[in-house]
């Protein structure tokens, strides 16, 4: 068989194959990067069990002009209105915090961020219980609002 020499055509092919392999190469490797998935991550992943973490944002400042929510009266409302229904556990942090009233303004104002950890399989018997704490704190404290964050997440306790 006579030995043949490559074509123009052939030439530009294998060209443009080399170039889009060069090309190619480092985004698929990326890729690859990201969805790789390391055995640490795998273990986290799979450790603890499923459970909701809940976060409450409680406001401070009396729309009404009065005077602040005190250390001492948010945690005699924790005491009264979160402790029964989470007797497990909760963690309350002090925070600054600011947001938008129903007038426009925006308000900044000292706060709390209440966070609850409870079992996935009980988030339909926990949400009544929240909502319920939200409502008593806008109640007793003449808030507008009561922010609630919740996250399915993974615990090991």
């Amino acid at each position: 068989m006579p030995l043949r020499l490559p074509t123009t055509r052939s030439r530009v092919a294998v060209a443009t194959a080399g170039l889009l392999i060069a090309v190619g190469a480092p985004a698929a490797y990326a890729t690859l990067g990201e969805d790789a998935v390391s055995p640490a991550a795998v273990t986290a992943q799979t450790r603890g069990k499923a459970y909701v973490e809940t976060r409450l944002f409680f406001g401070t400042e009396r729309p009404d002009g009065g005077p602040d929510v005190t250390d001492q009266q948010f945690m005699a409302f924790v005491d009264k209105e979160v402790t029964p229904g989470f007797p497990a556990g909760l963690t309350v942090q002090d925070g600054r915090g600011q947001w938008r009233d129903v007038h426009g303004t925006i308000e900044r104002e000292r706060s709390y961020e209440l966070i609850l950890f409870y079992p996935a399989a009980e988030a339909r018997l926990h949400d009544p219980r929240i909502e319920q704490v939200r409502e008593a704190y806008k109640k007793a404290f003449g808030q507008e609002s009561v922010a609630r964050l919740d996250e399915p997440t993974r615990a090991d306790f």
